[in-house]
């Protein structure tokens, strides 16, 4: 059975790479051509996962392929975009086939249902490693970014914080590569791209990011981008009730505000567009709770019920 690189293509990824709107030319040729549409534009970005320090090395291989491609669209979210296309380069200490069925099924699952399809990539011999450059679309001129907000815009985030975190303090600690209860498990393995949300707040929202490494961190680009601060009010922040229950509301606060992870949007809008965002909310399904607001001394500050700071040792993961 072949098991060379363009073996392993044919065998595990091209029948993952069904053919989607404006796909001229997908896997099988030396680069794709797409056709975006008229009155678009092009989104591109790229995650790299590296086994040890983004996913435990022994996890399920399925688990692997759709976290791999679940926290790559969170960017996209984060932009307003509609995920359309995305190229997978992977490299494999072993051709493991086994792994492979597994890793192309999980990654196949998830580009199934968030409607984007896989139209080429690489495949090399080395540390498990996995980065994806996933491709969207937004309206032209409408998509969101990090540089738009103003002083006195509220700052609002989506779902729950914590649980991620939580997940995997809950694998270590038990040398395993799943987390109970099942709610923790999926806020790590299968986190929700906010898609539905980021499109929904186009004209709507100043400014957007998704949450990775830490909710401080993350607003921090968004603040400096934009030239402002903020105040946050630590005990608006929205967490998991799993993390909660599992390990306390203190270290569920800190792994909210630093340890990133979640896949949520942090975004801010004026207050006198509040009330669309509550519609809009209402009308689609999703879930948002305003902590904080944008002030014009720079830097992220985080104040307790009776207005005094809190000082945060940890502020967010660095790579270095």
């Amino acid at each position: 059975m072949a098991t060379d690189e363009f073996g392993l293509i044919e065998r595990f990824f091209k029948g993952t790479a069904t053919p989607g709107i404006g796909v001229r030319l997908g896997i099988g040729d030396d680069a794709a051509v797409l056709d975006p549409g008229p009155g678009v534009e092009l989104v591109a970005t790229v995650d790299t996962l590296v086994a040890g320090v983004h996913f435990p090395v022994t996890a399920c291989a399925a688990a692997i392929g759709q976290r791999a491609l679940r926290v790559n669209l969170s960017d996209l979210a984060a932009m307003g975009a509609t995920p359309r296309w995305f190229l997978l380069a992977l490299s494999l200490p072993t051709a493991d086939e086994d792994w492979l069925a597994g890793f192309s099924t999980g990654l196949a699952t998830a580009a199934a249902r968030y409607g984007c399809a896989l139209v080429g990539g690489d495949t090399t011999r080395g540390t498990l490693t996995i980065s994806i450059t996933a491709l969207g679309t937004v309206p032209t001129g409408a998509a969101l970014t990090r540089g738009g907000a103003s002083v006195g815009d509220l700052v609002l985030v989506t779902g729950t914080l914590g649980g991620s975190a939580a997940a995997l303090a809950e694998m270590q600690r038990n040398g395993a590569t799943r987390a109970q209860p099942a709610a923790l498990d999926a806020d790590y393995w299968y986190p929700e791209p906010r898609l539905t949300e980021g499109q929904a707040l186009r004209g709507l929202a100043s400014a957007a990011i998704d949450i990775s490494d830490g909710l401080l961190a993350d607003l921090g680009h968004v603040v400096r981008a934009s030239g402002v601060g903020a105040e946050l009010t630590l005990d608006a922040l929205p967490l998991s009730t799993a993390a909660v229950a599992r390990f306390g509301l203190e270290q569920t606060r800190a792994w909210a505000l630093s340890a990133g992870d979640d896949y949520q949007l942090c975004f801010t809008v004026p207050p006198t567009r509040l009330a669309e965002v509550e519609a809009l909310a209402g009308a689609r399904g999703f879930q948002f709770t305003q902590i904080g607001r944008l002030a014009g001394t720079p830097g992220v500050r985080v104040r307790d019920a009776a207005g005094r700071e809190v000082a945060i040792a940890e502020r967010g993961f660095r790579h270095f």
